[in-house]
């Protein structure tokens, strides 16, 4: 398994060397992350993402709040319930619980996917000024030198001429920040 891979490496490398020999090959690479944050929308999709979060908030806050009013008022009358009404107290107050678990989850996959609905379409005017700007320039491709942590980061090495960020955010008609000052 482990020669398979060698192979395959060995023969990805000789290709790329060849095409690049032959003057076909041109490589940039940009930031999605960096073009994004200067984007216009960017702040709205920020601001609409907080908003949406803030109300799952509540909605957990109110719902913790309701467990503890009723576990206070279980705690104060355990003694003097009949077994019966202490055991259906009992698994009403585990089914608050389970249910809070469960909206916790349920949270958390609707705001992941409601951050999700909100960039797709700012990434995909990112992509289409990508295409534009990689055309327009001769690249033959161009890889994203993301964050590491978000699992977009693709790109071990490049020369700062390659890289094509700011040309797509004025692709976009966005002015890119200027550099920052060298020490």
């Amino acid at each position: 398994m482990k020669t398979k891979w060698i192979f395959i490496l060995v023969f990805l490398v000789a290709a790329v060397s060849a095409k690049a020999q032959d003057g076909g090959l041109k490589i940039g690479y940009t930031n999605a992350e960096y073009i994004l944050s200067n984007m216009p929308e960017a702040k709205q999709i920020e601001s609409e993402l907080k908003s949406y979060e803030q109300q799952l908030t509540a909605q957990m806050e109110s719902k913790a709040k309701d467990l503890e009013t009723k576990y206070q008022d279980y705690q104060r009358n355990a003694e003097n319930m009949i077994p019966e009404v202490r055991a259906d107290k009992e698994r009403e107050l585990q089914n608050l619980q389970q249910s809070i678990q469960k909206f916790q989850q349920d949270a958390q996959t609707s705001l992941q996917r409601k951050q999700g609905e909100l960039l797709q379409p700012a990434f995909d005017k990112i992509q289409k000024a990508i295409d534009e700007v990689a055309k327009a320039n001769g690249y033959t491709h161009v890889f994203n030198s993301g964050q590491p942590e978000v699992g977009l980061n693709i790109l071990l090495y490049a020369r700062e001429e390659d890289n094509i960020s700011d040309l797509v955010l004025k692709q976009l008609g966005i002015e890119p920040p200027p550099p920052p000052a060298e020490n």
